[in-house]
């Protein structure tokens, strides 16, 4: 249900421009329906992934590979070169995938970031953290999905929040080492962008709201067509891809506002996540998923607005972990475009304070359109004061509590 309701808008726009073939690890379901042919194997295991790669362009002529799972983008990369076809380098997908690499590109490209220590103990941790300065930011060199990044504000903080950035990064594959960094105080934001042929196009800014301290869960998005902060991103944007050598493919950019001044968290050389691929079609027309499948065939994407408007996703979560006893939209309104559960009745919640962690609390999503930004948010808070969200802990009546009130 995760891939589906959160990639599934991905196959289907690629569907409906080329005949899709796929690797996947277990056998598909959903996705039957937008594919012509598939293999089973592990995308992580390099020498599986090159024999399904090679059986599958033995029964079709392939005109490109892509991905939009961060863990699987050097593999592919390397897959896509042993074939022959268009990507960027898989030496420069290692680099994107390894935060401590790119740091060290962007210090020397000049592009604006934050102060980053590569360390490897506790020890190592804590002269980082007296080097940069209280709040630091601790976050595993190569993972995704803000999974076991975590803010420290005093020293006394920092072993716990080293144990769970440490434990995060040991499941690595291009590093399982911990990077200490200054913590930027700001608006956050993403620069959706695609690059073809070495030329980068911005396409939309992606405003975040991040919450859930000391942790950096993304609660919420809202993607403004109009948005004024556009121009602004650009040069920066483009500056950290080139910075890379990215020269194929579809980038989220992120980046906090500190000051007036934009400073760089990292660049994601893949479709962004949480559905703001979606939302940058919502509001603007463009369909970043086939631009995405276009640039990996060696085609011109089609980067043309279409579409003048704005839209949000909230994500919906518990207030504490529990069992979910309920989850349902009491009343239609306006401006909705969907509303998903990716957790059913009697799913357990557990929270990262609990041992657990966001996303598999995570228990689903709501998608809001309208004119402009204000309307699209406003909209959405509004369908979320609609749900009847009930969760039961341990502690209380099996009945719950609505924490959508």
């Amino acid at each position: 249900m995760g891939a589906e309701a959160y990639r599934g808008f991905c196959l289907e726009n690629i569907a409906a421009h080329y005949d899709v073939v796929l690797i996947t690890s277990v056998e598909p379901t959903w996705e039957r329906a937008f594919i012509t042919d598939w293999e089973v194997a592990d995308p992580t295991d390099q020498a599986a992934l090159s024999a399904a790669g090679r059986a599958l362009a033995g029964r079709h002529q392939l005109a490109g590979i892509m991905t939009w799972t961060e863990w699987y983008l050097v593999p592919v990369a390397r897959l896509t070169r042993q074939l022959g076809l268009p990507a960027t380098p898989p030496e420069v997908m290692q680099g994107c995938r390894n935060k401590a690499t790119a740091r060290s590109l962007f210090a020397r490209h000049g592009v604006p970031s934050a102060a980053s220590a590569q360390v490897r103990t506790i020890e190592e941790a804590a002269q980082a953290a007296g080097r940069i300065g209280y709040p630091v930011v601790l976050k595993p060199a190569a993972h995704a999905a803000s999974v076991g990044v975590i803010r420290v504000n005093t020293p006394g903080e920092l072993p716990s929040a080293y144990a769970i950035a440490a434990q995060t990064a040991g499941r690595g594959v291009e590093s399982r080492e911990v990077l200490v960094e200054e913590y930027l105080d700001g608006a956050e934001v993403s620069v959706e962008c695609a690059t073809y042929q070495g030329h980068t196009t911005v396409v939309a800014v992606t405003r975040k709201t991040v919450g859930m301290e000391p942790y950096f869960e993304e609660l919420a998005h809202c993607v403004d067509a109009a948005d004024l902060l556009l121009a602004t991103v650009t040069p920066i944007a483009e500056a950290a891809i080139a910075a890379l050598g990215i020269t194929e493919g579809i980038s989220h950019v992120e980046m906090r506002l500190v000051d007036g001044r934009l400073r760089l968290i990292e660049v994601n050389a893949r479709l962004a996540g949480d559905l703001i691929g979606h939302l940058v079609h919502l509001a603007t027309g463009v369909d970043l998923a086939r631009a995405a499948a276009d640039i990996a065939s060696g085609h011109t994407p089609d980067l043309t607005p279409t579409r003048r408007q704005a839209a949000a996703i909230r994500f919906i979560y518990p207030a504490y972990s529990g069992t979910l006893t309920a989850r349902r939209l009491t009343e239609q309104t306006g401006g909705l475009e969907r509303v998903r559960f990716q957790r059913q009745a009697g799913d357990q919640l557990v929270l990262p304070q609990d041992g657990g962690d966001l996303f598999t609390a995570r228990i689903g999503y709501l998608i809001t359109t309208g004119p402009t930004a204000a309307v699209a948010k406003a909209r959405a808070q509004e369908a979320y004061r609609n749900l009847d969200i009930q969760v039961a802990a341990a502690h209380t009546d099996p009945a719950g509590e609505d924490l959508a009130a």
